[in-house]
């Protein structure tokens, strides 16, 4: 089988910048991922766009040349493409550049993600969120009031429900994230977070506050992805890919999904796929980087990879085993409390794990890892992703 690595990261650090547009913060990202992977623009044979949120004509504008005749790319870039399958975008992207370089197209492939929030118009956000949906079907749910965060309260209710997690263990994920991103110098907010901070925070709805949704934000993040034969010649540390899975996507909607039960998400065999190509188990892997969308889904993720049984990760994540200093690091960039940047919030821990296990990670930094296990989602809770990576090729 053909192997590759990522051999190159870069973010703009997460905050708001109206000044700049996206594709500002598209070439900015570029150069500075180049130069990371220490290739000339000359040496990138594709661009793979993980798009913003939001903003359409941006998406088309990056996608169809444009940054090409931006980045003066013309006679070198060969494929220049998006990709959208929402926050898997990252994990679809890995799979392209490897299908380019294995058939031959290209032999360095960027994938990157901007967002720029600051300056989305209310009427495109407003539209985007409140009448696109991302997929509810808007005779019988969206017009109901049906939406993502309701959706996710109403998962998190059924999931307090069947296994007696408390408001303040569900508050202490963000605590938990929000302590990781104070470590983290490209993160937006890092200001100390307590759980009674969390609790007092206005109410999105009956089991969502506030402090426990993303807050917008703008930021844009990239890796370079090669062969692992040409990444021995790189000059930084190459992080492999091991292994990847997928569990397939199953039903978004609440109505057609036939057994009702949105409190089990299927990345367990997506890990599972992912640690079996890698030749590992689940004791290997030394950090976590898990998509963090929101609370309940981190506790949800650490007990279908085995790392908590059903029912008690809440109490885990309370008492601060995931935390820094603790004995199982999840999420070590600050997760969403980095910052909401879109689809980025998907980008970030790919870049963070890579971070990581080159040891670049300044005070989060986690001794010795070598391997790290990192989760994407399809919209929220469907169609999870898992790639492993590890500073060595072959881990035996």
């Amino acid at each position: 089988m053909d192997k590759f690595a990522i051999v190159g990261i870069a973010e703009i650090p997460t905050g708001w910048y109206p000044d700049k547009t996206c594709m500002d913060l598209a070439t900015d990202v570029i150069k500075a991922v180049a130069n990371d992977a220490g290739i000339g623009k000359s040496d990138i044979g594709a661009l793979i766009f993980v798009p913003p949120i939001a903003q359409e004509r941006d998406t088309y504008h990056v996608t169809f040349c444009r940054l090409a005749e931006e980045m003066g790319m013309h006679g070198t870039l060969k494929v220049n493409l998006h990709v959208n399958g929402w926050w898997a975008s990252p994990m679809m992207g890995i799979e392209t550049a490897k299908s380019l370089i294995a058939d031959g197209v290209v032999e360095y492939a960027v994938i990157f993600n901007v967002q720029n929030y600051s300056r989305c118009s209310d009427e495109n956000l407003w539209w985007f969120y409140n009448k696109y949906n991302k997929g509810y079907y808007r005779e019988w749910e969206s017009s109901y009031g049906i939406s993502d965060k309701n959706v996710v309260g109403l998962i998190t209710q059924r999931y307090m429900q069947e296994t007696g997690l408390t408001s303040e263990q569900l508050a202490s994920v963000t605590v938990m994230l929000r302590k990781w991103a104070i470590l983290n110098n490209n993160s937006r907010f890092r200001d100390d977070l307590s759980v009674e901070d969390v609790l007092n925070s206005k109410l999105y709805n009956s089991n969502l506050h506030t402090l426990e949704c993303g807050n917008f934000s703008d930021g844009a993040t990239a890796f370079v992805v090669t062969s692992a034969k040409k990444a021995e010649s790189m000059n930084k540390q190459p992080v492999y890919i091991l292994g990847e899975g997928r569990s397939g996507p199953p039903y978004m909607s609440i109505i057609q999904k036939p057994d009702k039960d949105f409190t089990r998400l299927g990345v367990g065999t997506a890990a599972r796929m992912a640690l079996g190509e890698a030749g590992i188990r689940m004791k290997d892997v030394d950090l976590f980087e898990l998509f963090s969308s929101y609370p309940i889904f981190v506790i949800m993720q650490l007990e279908e990879l085995g790392l908590c049984d059903r029912g008690t990760a809440g109490k885990f994540l309370f008492e601060g085993y995931a935390a820094p200093g603790g004995k199982i690091p999840v999420c070590t960039h600050g997760g969403v409390q980095q910052g909401d940047t879109g689809l980025g919030v998907a980008m970030t821990p790919i870049v963070e794990a890579v971070r990581q296990l080159r040891g670049e990670a300044g005070r989060r930094q986690i001794d010795e890892a070598k391997v790290a296990l990192v989760t994407n989602f399809g919209n929220q809770m469907m169609d999870p992703h898992v790639i492993i990576l590890g500073k060595e090729l072959s881990h035996g």
